[in-house]
């Protein structure tokens, strides 16, 4: 045999990551969190790589975000305040939209608004060209239910993405909080409204206070926990949402590397969003799709989606121990 057809041969089958999320197909499950990712960082990494873009969350209005300081490490996490500032709907279509148009990676727009009609009408506007899904950020205050957010309540999120639902035929991604206490509920509200897929989920509302002078250590007095400190929290918000709902789940919660991607998909995630790892390794993203495709390798796993799910949930032997059984 001709030396290279023997070495085609006998080389390493190649592995399938791409995903299907809400009918988008994505090279692979891996994609940025919103507000973690920026043009720049194609100077460190090939954004063709990518399984998906997801934008800095956009709001219609001008917003200049919270009061210094806005960020604060603790161990093993971040907590922010950043407020989401935006430069609002004309600046992304004009000046953001174009830049990644140089890339084939589908574009996943993150947004915001105060009421479910102004959710409605920002995806009606960014229903355009160019953009592959929109990204329903609910995990923000609500001024129709006293500044709550709407994904805190079962209610409030199906009212919401219903009329992002009428208001787009865009895949259709709904991303929820980790503070309310029935996060599969409001996934189960999601999905019966007409979302796609959802989002487990944005970070954990915290708090930290400066020693010295005794006051908040934020601008805003408390933020968004995220980071390694979260991941048990979240990977079981999506496991218990990958029980109560047909459609995808998206993880996103302290994920650092490809054996946190490998947990967050046996739990039940078609596809991952890295955030705080960004910040610390800014090509952390492409080093986990490289470990996700020599895990597979070495696991003889050919496609990465028979990991979804994948979890092993043995009965209990002994009667007195069976209210540790999780599925019950």
């Amino acid at each position: 045999m001709n030396p290279v057809m023997n070495a085609v041969a006998h080389a390493a089958p190649d592995v399938d990551l791409s995903v299907s999320i809400g009918g988008l197909k994505l090279r692979n499950p891996v994609m940025p969190a919103s507000g973690t990712f920026a043009e720049g960082l194609e100077k460190v990494m090939d954004f063709n790589r990518l399984g998906a873009f997801v934008t800095k969350t956009i709001t219609r209005e001008l917003r200049a975000g919270n009061p210094l300081p806005r960020v604060v490490e603790r161990p093993g996490s971040l907590i922010n305040a950043i407020g989401i500032p935006s430069k609002g709907v004309r600046y992304f279509v004009e000046q953001t939209m174009p830049h990644y148009a140089a890339y084939d990676t589908p574009l996943v727009v993150s947004i915001s608004a105060p009421t479910a009609e102004g959710f409605a009408s920002l995806a009606a506007e960014l229903s355009i060209p160019g953009i592959a899904a929109i990204e329903a950020n609910i995990s923000c205050p609500n001024i129709e239910e006293d500044g709550k957010a709407f994904a805190m309540r079962a209610e409030s999120t199906e009212k919401v993405t219903r009329q992002l639902r009428e208001a787009t035929k865009l895949p259709l991604w709904v991303k929820l909080t980790p503070n309310t206490g029935d996060v599969p509920e409001v996934a189960r509200a999601a999905e019966a409204a007409g979302a796609d897929a959802v989002v487990v989920a944005n970070t954990i509302l915290s708090m930290a206070i400066d020693l010295k002078t005794f006051k908040p250590c934020l601008g805003n007095i408390m933020g968004g926990l995220s980071g390694p400190a979260i991941k048990p929290i979240v990977l079981r918000q999506v496991f218990q949402c990958a029980k109560a709902v047909k459609i995808p789940v998206i993880g996103c919660g302290g994920i650092s590397t490809a054996e946190d991607a490998v947990e967050y998909m046996l739990a039940g995630a078609s596809a991952v969003q890295v955030g705080t790892a960004t910040f610390l390794q800014p090509a952390a993203m492409t080093t986990i799709i490289d470990g996700l495709r020599s895990f597979c390798l070495h696991r003889e796993i050919p496609r990465i989606t028979d990991l979804i799910r994948g979890v092993v949930i043995e009965e209990a032997d002994e009667p007195d121990l069976a209210w540790l059984d999780p599925v019950s």
